[in-house]
Parts: C-alpha cells; structure tokens; sequence
C-alpha cells in the first residue's frame, strides 16, 4: 500500500470514518445524560460500575508504570556500548532461517560498528539555543560519531531557521560523520505546511546526498526523527542498536524511547508540570504494554523500511503516529513498536505567562488528540488491504478506538457526570436509598483511585532533573501537592480537547487543525 493509498478510498467511506470517533464520544455522553433524567437507577448503576472500573484500571496502570520506570532506570546505568562489544552470537535473532520477509543481511558478531545512525531535527521557528541543546546532546552521546549523520531540516517559510541550522554547522559540523542542512520548499501541491511535509523532504534529500553517494546499505541505517527540542541521553544509540541486533523483526519494527518533557520543567506552572509529568507516565505505560504500542513524537526507525513506503506521509498532522499506519498497511500487518525502554527528554509546553502557557498546552493537547485522524485513515486501508489477518484488524480497531473515546470521556464521566442523576433524576430518585449512597460511593472510589496520585507523585519527584540554584526542600513539598490538580487537567487538558479534536474531525472543512507548532520558550 504506497504513501497515502488509504485516503484515496471513496470519499463518502473515509468521511463515515471521520465521523466515527465523535459520534461514539458525543453519544456516549448525550446517553449518560438523558439516561440520568430517564432512568436514573441504570444511570446510577452504571455510574457506579465505571467508577469501579476505573478504579481497577487505576491499579493496573499504575502496575505497568512502576515496571517500565524501574526498568527505564536499570537500562540508564548500563553502558550500552560494552554491552554492544559482548553482544553473543546466541542474543542475535537467527534472521536467515527466518521466513519473515523483514530479515535483510544478517550482521556478523561484531558488525554492530556497521549500523549508522541518520538523525532528522525539523527546525521551524525554535530559538538557536533549543537546538543547540540538542545537538550538544548528540556530541556527548556514548556512541561512535564516525557513524552519526545529522540533518538539520530548514523550512523556506521560517528563513531564520536557516540562519539557525548554519550557526549549529559551523560550531558542530565537523563532530559527526556528515552533516547536512536541507531547505523545504513552500507551497508544494498537495502537502500540509508541517512537520511530516519537512521530515519527507529531509528523508529524501539524505538519500540522494548522504546514503546513496556513500553507498551505504539501507539495512544498516536507521533514522531517528527528533523534535528540535529532543535531547538523546548518553546511551540512547548504544541501546537503539542493541535492540535493533536483538530484535525478531528489525526491519519491520519502529524504536520508541521514552519521551520525558523535562528540560524545562522548572520553568513551568504547576498544572503544566502536571501534564508533563502525566504525559511522560502514560508514554511508560505504554512501553509496558508492547502489543499497543505505537509511534509518538521522537522515534527512530529503518532506513529501508521508509524508503520502500515512500517516507512520510506529507498530508497529515500526526505523522508521528501516522508512520506506524502506513508501515502496518504497506507490510500487510507485518509491523510493530518496539519499546526501547530509555527516556530521551523534550520541553514541556512553556510560555512568558501563565495565561500563554495555558492556552499553548490546550492547543498542544489538542494536536495530540488530532491522532483521531489515523482512524478513519487505518480502517480505510483495512478495507482495501485484504492480506492483513482479521484477528489483527479487529484487535487494532478496537483499541486504537477504544482509546480515544476513553480519552474524550473518561474524565468526564468520572469527574463531573457521577451526580447527573440526582440532579436530573427527578424527586423519586432523589429520596431512595441509592441516591443517598451513589455521592458516598463515588467518593470512596475516587479516594481509593488516588494511589495512582500518589505514585505518579512519587514518580515525578524522582524524575526531576539536576535542581536549580534556588531550588529549596520547600519546594519539594510544593511540587508533591502539585498533583491535586490532576482531576482538573484530566478534564481541562485531556478530555476537552481530545473531544475538540474528534469533533473537528467529524465536522471536517473549516473545523479541520493544521499543523500547529509548540513554540519554546526558556527562561
């Protein structure tokens, strides 16, 4: 399936699509409502048993992100380039009596200094001294920079991002093996100015000037795609690569690091430390819960495998998650995620005042939630592609689905509906027996479902970066109670604009988002 088949699909399909994730989200919450002013005794039970749900749920999740935290931190102490150096030929998948079509050449032991690493930074309208960080970070990597290849990809329409991309050259050009600054051009028919639409040019470009002059094989790159603001810890490569030697299906596999939005972390307001936090938690749950994940922001990913799919899609606003379908279409079924375990950290959405700050975190929340779009682009391409199991299509359809309902309402549900039938539920049910205990039994819930509070909590203190000069213990037990916010952003800045987003969606035309890009901000 080539790059954007899924969308040629018959307009009236993919708009029916489109529709899907708003109509179950809306007619979920439309049902609660009328069903508490109709029957309030189901409403109230069923109230109850989500309550109970989540508080399950609660448990569960709070399980996986003790276990990929604690790992991320073991995999933080190794030095990942002896263990490179003692890999066993026993570790290595046994990739020539394979029958998966995903196996290139097999490396011999020892060959690991053969894997080049193809880094891609989109540069918009970032401050020189964001990208300086990152590629700082990348000089400072514990890894060989003779196989380190670094594109910095301009945008024609932000000049100053050229400017910038120069200045990086020439202080750090000559510290890895190539360099390279490409410029997209504007206005090319049929992209969406964005992310995607810069990555693919820069893709190509590193193809046609870097890979292809230097005759390196495509099996023996991968690329990792970076925010500007992206900093690689000092291990990130030697664990890419070992996990890329290791791995059953190498070439049919994405690489997804653990995003942490810390490098500004003291700058923020409380509630955006909160959705910093809360966003780095549930990127770890995931990595716990390999058979869903898929793609997010900073990833890595091989050569090969973009080139045979023609890169990224240059249409779309979430092509993070985006690649992830069109590899799982394009390889009929044959892709995963796999997790790397290891953080890579990003900004948190900070800007000069809070007001700013909040309505800059809204909006990105909102970019996020957009991921709706791969909906209708997926099960578009389910319905056309009929080599991929059905096993496989159902089971991704109704979790990927399942997920941003739960996103739009969840919180909703949880944090403001639960009294809907006391209110709406006229006098009779207002004097019952279950009237009285619903309040009671929410709340005893909702109490018991502040162990995950309490360790995201716990988490967060652990995961704060080197302290500031005026950082003082005070301050610790600030950052703990910060967390009594969370009921508010799980509804402000999680389940509104995710329901904003799938409703965009659904309306399509005018309502449809563009790209919009997080400014950064750095006191």
């Amino acid at each position: 399936m080539e790059n954007g088949t899924a969308r040629n699909a018959p307009y009236g399909m993919y708009r029916t699509f489109e529709v899907l994730p708003a109509a179950l989200a809306w007619g979920t919450l439309i049902a609660i409502t009328v069903f508490s002013w109709q029957a309030p005794v189901e409403a109230a039970l069923f109230i109850i048993l989500f309550d109970v749900y989540w508080l399950m749920k609660t448990v569960y999740l709070s399980l996986h992100l003790r276990s990929s935290f604690k790992k991320m931190r073991e995999n933080m102490k190794i030095n990942w380039l002896e263990r490179l150096g003692n890999l066993r030929v026993s570790q290595i998948a046994d990739r020539e009596s394979s029958k998966d079509s995903s196996n290139g050449p097999r490396l011999a032991i020892g060959d690991w200094q053969e894997i080049y690493h193809l880094v891609i930074l989109p540069v918009y309208k970032e401050p020189y001294d964001v990208v300086r960080e990152s590629i700082l970070s990348l000089a400072r990597t514990n890894y060989l920079k003779e196989k380190l290849l670094v594109v910095l990809a301009t945008e024609e329409r932000a000049p100053e991002s050229q400017e910038v991309a120069e200045k990086i050259r020439q202080e750090f050009g000559s510290q890895f093996f190539k360099f390279l600054i490409t410029v997209h051009p504007d206005n090319i028919p049929g992209e969406l100015a964005g992310k995607g639409s810069n990555e693919t040019w820069a893709g190509r470009g590193a193809k046609e000037k870097l890979i292809d002059p230097l005759h390196i094989p495509y099996e023996r790159v991968l690329v990792s795609v970076f925010d500007s603001d992206t900093q690689v810890f000092p291990e990130y490569f030697g664990i890419l690569t070992y996990q890329f030697l290791i791995a059953p299906h190498p070439h049919h596999s994405s690489y997804q690091p653990i995003p942490l939005f810390t490098n500004n972390i003291f700058s923020a307001p409380a509630l955006g430390r909160v959705i910093s936090f809360s966003s780095s938690f549930w990127h770890m749950i995931q990595q716990a819960r390999p058979e869903r994940l898929t793609t997010f922001s900073s990833q890595s990913i091989p050569f090969k495998a973009l080139v045979e799919i023609g890169f990224w899609n240059t249409n779309a606003v979430s092509e993070d998650s985006q690649i992830f379908w069109q590899c799982f279409l394009h390889y009929n079924g044959d892709w995963r995620t796999v997790p790397i375990l290891y953080p890579v950290s990003m900004d948190a959405n900070v800007a000069p005042t809070l007001w700013k700050t909040l309505k800059n975190i809204y909006k990105q929340q909102r970019r996020w939630g957009w991921g709706c779009e791969n909906i209708p682009y997926f099960l578009t391409g389910f319905l056309r592609n009929k080599d991929i199991l059905l096993r496989k299509k159902l089971y991704w359809s109704f979790h990927y689905i399942e997920g941003f309902h739960s996103w739009a309402t969840n919180a909703l549900i949880l944090f403001s509906m639960g009294w809907l039938p006391i209110f709406l539920g006229g006098a009779e049910f207002r004097v019952s027996i279950l009237s009285y205990n619903l309040p009671r039994i929410v709340g005893y819930v909702m109490n018991a479902s502040a162990i995950g509070i309490v360790s995201s909590a716990v988490l967060g203190m652990i995961l704060l970066p080197p302290k500031p000069a005026w950082f003082r213990r005070r301050h610790y037990f600030l950052y703990a109670i910060q967390w009594l916010f969370m009921p508010l952003t799980l509804i402000l800045f999680g389940a509104i604009p995710a329901l904003d987003a799938q409703t965009r969606l659904a309306l399509g035309g005018k309502w449809r988002l563009g790209f919009w890009s997080t400014p950064k901000y750095r006191e």
